[in-house]
C-alpha cells in the first residue's frame, strides 16, 4: 500500500469508526485496512488510534494527523483535476513562436480569435526569425516555413509559400515585365537580405538556374524592400506570403511564375502529439482552418 492509500485509508477508518466501515468505503478487505494503518503507525512511530472491541478512536496524536492528511489529499485531488481539466479544457498559457512577417499578417489575427473563444488562455508569442528549440526554450507551437528535418516533434501542414519575383503595376507600366530570369539584368532590383542573401538568385524548381542580380539597393529589412517595390522604384524578391495582401489589393503582382523554385510548405509544429494539452489542441484547429482558407497560403 502506498502512502496516499494508506492516507485514504485512515481518513476512511476515522471517519467511519471502525476498520470494517474504512473497508466498505475504501472498497479493502478489512486485513487489509488493518495491515495498512499499522504499517502507517509504525512508519510514523505513533499510535493513531485506541481499538476497542466495539469502535475505534483517535488519540491527540491521530486527530491532528486527521486534518493534515485531509488537507494532503484535497490538494492532492485539485492537482489532478486540474491537470485533467488542462487536458480537456483550454486554459493557462500558450507559449508560441514564428517568424516576423508571417507573425504579423496572419498569426496575430487567428491569436485574438482564439483569446475570444477561450477566456482561460493566455497567449505569449515571441516572433523571431530563426529556428526555436521548442523543448529548451519552452514553447509550446513554432509556425515553421520550410521543410522540416526528422525529428520526435509533432507536425501538420497548413500550407505552403513560394519564392516570388514582384513589383508594382506602375512599376511595369513603365519598364515591362521580364519574360526570363536572365531580364532581371535590366531592371533595377531590391535585394532583401534575409530572403535573397546572395546576388545568385536561384530559379527552376529544383533552384538549378542561377542568375547574378547585381542590385543597387540592399535592405536588411523585408518591410522595407516592399515598401520601395510598392512605389514602383524597382522589383525584388520575396515569400509570397510577405505580399499576400498586396497581391489581393493589386497593389503588387508577381512574374516569372514559370521560373519559381519549389514551393515551401507551412507547418505548426508541436512537442506532445496526441497528448497535447487541450490549449495546444485548440489552437492548432482553429489556425489550421483559417490558414488554410487564406488563398495565398494555398
Amino acid at each position: 500500500m502506498d502512502r496516499i492509500q494508506a492516507l485514504e485509508v485512515f481518513v476512511a477508518v476515522a471517519e467511519a469508526q471502525s476498520f470494517a466501515g474504512g473497508a466498505r468505503k475504501t472498497g479493502l478487505s478489512a486485513p487489509s485496512v488493518t495491515r495498512g494503518i499499522n504499517s502507517l503507525e509504525g512508519q510514523l512511530g505513533a499510535r493513531l488510534f485506541t481499538r476497542t472491541t466495539r469502535r475505534v478512536r483517535l488519540t491527540d496524536v491521530g486527530q491532528a494527523y486527521l486534518e493534515d492528511a485531509r488537507q494532503i489529499l484535497e490538494q492532492l485531488q485539485a492537482a489532478n483535476d486540474a491537470a485533467a481539466g488542462a487536458a480537456t479544457n483550454p486554459v493557462g498559457q500558450l507559449r508560441l513562436t514564428c517568424s516576423h512577417e508571417f507573425g504579423r499578417i496572419y498569426v496575430m489575427p487567428v491569436l485574438t480569435e482564439f483569446l475570444d473563444l477561450y477566456p482561460d488562455v493566455s497567449v505569449d508569442v515571441v516572433m523571431v526569425d530563426r529556428i526555436v528549440n521548442l523543448v529548451e526554450e519552452g514553447f509550446d507551437i513554432a509556425v515553421r516555413i520550410g521543410h522540416l528535418p526528422s525529428s520526435d516533434l509533432s507536425a501538420v501542414k497548413v500550407g505552403r509559400v513560394r519564392r516570388v519575383v514582384c513589383g508594382s503595376p506602375d512599376y511595369f507600366a513603365g519598364n515591362g515585365m521580364p519574360l526570363s530570369p536572365e531580364d532581371l539584368k535590366r531592371h533595377r532590383t531590391v535585394a532583401i537580405s534575409p530572403v535573397s542573401p546572395s546576388p545568385e538568385w536561384r530559379f527552376g524548381y529544383a533552384m538549378d538556374q542561377v542568375v547574378r542580380v547585381d542590385s543597387r539597393l540592399a535592405v536588411s529589412s523585408v518591410a522595407a524592400g516592399i515598401e520601395v517595390a510598392r512605389k514602383g522604384w524597382g522589383l525584388t524578391r520575396v515569400l509570397s506570403y510577405q505580399i499576400g495582401p498586396d497581391l489581393e489589393r493589386g497593389t503588387m503582382q508577381t512574374v516569372l511564375e514559370d521560373f519559381e523554385p519549389e514551393p515551401l510548405p507551412i507547418h505548426l509544429v508541436h512537442v506532445e502529439g496526441r497528448r497535447a494539452a487541450a490549449k495546444v489542441r485548440a489552437f492548432i484547429d482553429l489556425a489550421s482552418k483559417r490558414l488554410r482558407d487564406v488563398a495565398v497560403l494555398n
